[in-house]
């Protein structure tokens, strides 16, 4: 079967890894998956990049624009809504009228229209689109935060300055409506938190909605010598290290201020803790922390299996989530994890077995887990049972072998 994965990346972001190691685990079992995006970073032969810079970046700024002056001018929400108001022409590359089958990932700033959708669906070639935020059920934003509106249609939307019954996010909730009827789509949640919420939406209504979680190649992300590894890195062997990584790390959704409290918490108990920092402005962080941290800058995710090997465990205070790849390689590497109650994090860590899910946005919990799991846990065991858990629900295989099912060649 020729698939043909669309992506506004290849490698940068969590939503376009997923689809990336989607397309090299179809290729892997004899499927023909090929993927096109907006911007390619990899050397990957089966990744193709679409359009020329000049044309996508209008887009992406032209949509970037749109929203700021629609929020008077304020970069506030700037990077949490899109519109979708113009992209690539997919539908007129050999590649699209050759594929059996589309499968739609993240395809925001400027990588495919509403309007385009519409043309994808209405070919009649089967669509399935993986939903990594709730863009696809919601008006405009990315993560409702909360806001139940897009139960009923959007408008009246917090992210906008002057939000209104017929605002943008009521606008473009009716655009996805008459795009959508243009065909059939199955949704795919990468986790059961998201399928629960796209259920509630309209736009998802007259459509299939199944969950099925991202893969990982569980021997790239595998249990290493951990003491070697450390040497490697220069580590402290006998440090209790705790591992914090996000391409960006300043990124308030990122959660960095409660670990900043959690920190404090544990300075005043006197514990040999080193916290190593993963991503851009790592030391920026690093300089808001009591216990002393070892910044890294950005990894590139070939060697991120061995920073998840170095550490003893790994802390994601994220407040915004779907299905973490950071959580999933950790638990993959033999390293538990830590996590705030929130989106998919608590199917992934199982609580008190192979990791600790806090209270959402306690720090007191957040500083609990992580002394608990570092000073009181059989550590050992949570390791394994971390792995096991990887390997049993989201190895490359079995994901796979799931979406071949709804792809219908399984």
């Amino acid at each position: 079967m020729k698939i043909l994965l669309i992506s506004t990346s290849d490698i940068r972001g969590g939503a376009a890894i997923a689809a990336y190691r989607l397309m090299n685990a179809l290729n892997a079992q004899g499927q023909q998956a090929k993927m096109v995006v907006r911007e390619k970073l990899s050397d990957n032969e089966n990744v193709i990049q679409l359009g020329s810079a000049l044309p996508d970046r209008w887009n992406f700024l032209s949509e970037r624009a749109h929203i700021f002056a629609q929020n008077r001018f304020s970069r506030k929400h700037l990077f949490d809504v899109s519109t979708a108001e113009s992209g690539l022409a997919i539908t007129k590359h050999p590649l699209f009228r050759e594929a059996d089958l589309i499968h739609l990932h993240w395809i925001n700033q400027g990588t495919l229209s509403l309007k385009e959708l519409g043309r994808i669906l209405a070919s009649g070639k089967k669509v399935i689109w993986t939903m990594h935020d709730m863009w696809s059920f919601t008006g405009i934003c990315h993560h409702a935060a909360g806001c139940s509106h897009y139960e009923s249609g959007c408008g009246h939307c917090p992210y906008l300055a002057k939000p209104s019954g017929e605002d943008l996010s009521y606008r473009r909730f009716l655009t996805k409506q008459q795009r959508y009827a243009a065909g059939e789509i199955t949704f795919v949640a990468c986790s059961n938190w998201l399928k629960n919420l796209a259920e509630k939406s309209p736009l998802t209504r007259d459509h299939n909605l199944v969950s099925i979680p991202n893969p990982i190649d569980t021997n790239q992300y595998a249990p290493q010598d951990k003491q070697q590894i450390r040497r490697m890195f220069n580590l402290p062997e006998h440090a209790k290290i705790v591992l914090f990584a996000a391409v960006n790390t300043s990124d308030s959704r990122k959660g960095m201020d409660y670990l900043a409290q959690a920190d404090r918490i544990l300075a005043r108990q006197s514990h040999d803790i080193l916290f190593l920092i993963a991503g851009e402005r790592g030391s920026e962080l690093g300089q808001h922390l009591s216990l002393p941290s070892r910044s890294i800058g950005l990894v590139n995710p070939d060697q991120m299996a061995l920073v998840y090997n170095a550490a003893d465990l790994f802390v994601t205070p994220s407040l915004q989530e779907n299905l973490p790849n950071t959580i999933m390689e950790a638990m993959a590497c033999g390293t538990p994890c830590v996590g705030f109650d929130t989106g998919g994090i608590p199917e992934m860590i199982t609580h008190k077995q192979n990791g600790y899910v806090a209270r959402f946005k306690d720090a007191d919990d957040l500083s609990a887990g992580i002394e608990q799991m570092l000073f009181s846990c059989d550590l050992a065991r949570y390791s394994s049972d971390a792995r096991s858990k990887v390997i049993r629900e989201y190895s490359q295989e079995k994901i796979v072998n799931r979406y071949l099912e709804i792809y219908g060649t399984g």
